[in-house]
């Protein structure tokens, strides 16, 4: 927590106490968030521009495409570098690591998130890593509101706001599409649909974009001007779209779950990054349109340009014939889900939102491309399928349909594909949630039962610390006890009715109940005859403090019907949590969160 002895910081509170209501500052700090996202994100793409002007040096034009195999691999290499030699800390994805931030550390992000991905993703996508800015931009954002509420002292629930907030700002600034990073926000982060929360969202993502004109002007990554008009004929393609876009989908979540195992089994980080580096060299050396986030490939499919899109290949392909242009572009959208996790194997730092939208956009002009060239009598816009298998890519992948829609709704500038981005966006996401039941950014959280959702009675069990709930003031028993020491140095000196049985190694054997030994209390001639061993008995249930998360706890004292289960760490005894605590514990959350 930063320091408020700074007697500035402290007049300002005492005077914001007095004059300022709680619900004007949080709409001034939302402002004040929304501009420092939009100022991270802003700063994020001009780094990332200005490496990339290495490549239009008139020294570099003779050796384009060695320069594709090395490049990453020095992008690669620095940021190692600075992991491991400057931060020596761990950088998370970042919609993930804000994710987890909201759901287990009550939205407490560390201070070094606000310069180490502003520092290390450009790094790696300048350098040539197929990856995106979004997801160190949401990074930046989040942790500037996180500290921001930290510094004025604002409570967990406002600092969760703030960090959706930055989040929505850092979408708003990054395509200029202000509803899309509400809805972004609401969506991927669960936060509640209320006025008190829309306002804040709508002034930060207001203050972001405003910001993002201020240091870029008009210009936008996607530039796309509705030209063809949605038709009614084209219903049964986009349905077929929506089935492809979601089948890529998950064939683009299993590449990333898959290779991200992968790496895992290398516990060396240079390792990682030598067999990743080389890995992603190689295949930019040979698909040089995977190189860095993809912009570019994006923008000249959706003005029609494939050949500019294609670029320069090392191989000599006749690229007037349409299927050889269809293959290549096939091969675009499936190498950059693999290029994009292996340059996270390798180290690097990025996103997992720009490389969606490349794939989406590459599949939906090849799709289009198909139709038109089978020699039926159907003709289709190649623009629009463009743009819509984004839209289906984005809703699969992300697990965000509504983010999908209204941010390519607003690229579009108005919204006559409503129909269409509906129809894809629903059958995608559809398909994928069958097979795929969490999107990247949260399959792990979910897994570890750590992700916040709009389900307010799992939010409160989740943020439940069992250290608070664990009572550990209990007299422990030994099975070798025999019952006169059992009264005397445990019953008589405890106001619990219950006693954990525990060997040498402090393993739990069972328990005895007050009402185990009333009947034999006063038998003294028992005294020395009975032991613990032979009065313990089993609990209803054990609670494992490593993998029972509060909702699994909560489980088994429903099926159990114990008012008390006993709590093993690393295999060892370690305490009882009571129903009548955990409850107390639970409403008190509850109150917190409706607040």
């Amino acid at each position: 927590m930063p320091s408020l002895t700074k007697k500035p910081l402290r007049k300002f509170l005492l005077w914001k106490y007095k004059y300022i209501s709680e619900r004007q500052f949080i709409y001034a700090l939302s402002i004040l968030v929304g501009f420092l996202a939009g100022l991270g994100t802003v700063t994020l793409k001009n780094l990332t521009h200005y490496i990339r002007l290495l490549f239009k040096l008139e020294f570099f034009n003779n050796y384009q495409n060695s320069l594709y195999f090395i490049f990453p691999m020095i992008g690669l290499f620095l940021v190692y570098v600075i992991k491991q030699i400057w931060l020596k800390k761990h950088i998370g994805h970042g919609i993930s690591s804000t994710l987890y931030a909201i759901s287990k550390l009550n939205g407490i992000i560390p201070r070094y998130n606000i310069y180490a991905a502003l520092i290390t993703a450009p790094l790696t996508a300048g350098f040539g890593g197929s990856v995106g800015l979004q997801g160190p931009a949401v990074s930046v954002g989040s942790a500037l509101g996180s500290n921001a509420a930290r510094l004025f002292r604002m409570n967990t629930k406002t600092r969760m706001l703030l960090i959706g907030c930055a989040a929505a700002g850092a979408m708003a600034s990054m395509f200029k599409a202000p509803i899309a990073a509400i809805i972004f926000a609401i969506e991927i982060f669960s936060l509640d649909i209320a006025f008190a929360s829309l306002v804040p969202l709508l002034l930060a993502s207001v203050s972001a974009v405003v910001t993002s004109y201020m240091f870029l002007g008009t210009d936008v990554l996607l530039r796309f001007q509705l030209t063809d008009k949605f038709e009614i004929n084209d219903i049964a393609f986009y349905v077929l779209l929506a089935v492809v876009t979601g089948l890529a989908s998950v064939y683009f979540s299993k590449v990333f779950f898959g290779i991200t195992n992968f790496f895992k089994q290398f516990e060396s980080r240079a390792v990682r990054l030598i067999i990743g580096g080389l890995a992603i060299g190689t295949m930019l050396y040979f698909v040089p349109p995977l190189y860095g986030e993809g912009y570019g490939i994006m923008n000249n499919l959706l003005k029609g340009d494939h050949l500019a899109a294609i670029g320069t290949t090392p191989f000599d392909l006749d690229l007037t014939n349409i299927w050889i242009v269809i293959a290549l572009l096939l091969g675009i959208g499936i190498f950059k889900a693999i290029a994009m996790t292996t340059t996270f194997g390798a180290g690097g730092v990025g996103g997992v939102f720009i490389p969606t939208l490349v794939m989406g956009n590459v599949l939906g002009n090849a799709f289009a491309k198909i139709i038109n060239n089978m020699g039926l009598d159907f003709h289709v816009s190649e623009s629009n399928f463009t743009l819509i298998g984004m839209t289906g890519l984005m809703a699969g992948v992300l697990h965000a349909p509504l983010t999908a829609i209204f941010l390519i709704a607003e690229i579009t500038g108005g919204y006559e594909l409503f129909v269409p981005l509906m129809i894809v966006s629903a059958i995608s996401f559809a398909i994928t949630k069958y097979y795929v039941s969490h999107s990247i950014y949260t399959l792990k959280l979910a897994q570890r039962g750590e992700l916040m959702t709009h389900d307010k009675d799992k939010n409160v069990l989740m943020v439940l610390d069992i250290d608070k709930v664990v009572e550990t003031n209990f007299i422990i028993l030994k099975p070798e006890m025999k019952l006169g020491d059992i009264l005397k140095n445990a019953v008589a000196k405890s106001s619990r009715n219950h006693f954990p049985v525990v060997n040498d190694n402090h393993e739990f054997l069972g328990v005895i109940r007050l009402d185990d030994i009333r009947h034999m209390m006063f038998d003294t001639e028992l005294y020395n005859k009975v032991d613990a061993a032979s009065l313990l008995h089993a609990d209803a249930g054990i609670i494992n403090y490593e993998s029972d998360n509060m909702n699994v706890i909560m489980d088994k004292f429903k099926s159990s019907g114990a008012w008390n289960l006993p709590v093993v760490k690393n295999g060892k005894y370690y305490g009882y949590i009571s129903r009548s605590k955990l409850l107390t514990a639970y409403r008190q959350q509850l109150i917190n969160f409706t607040q």
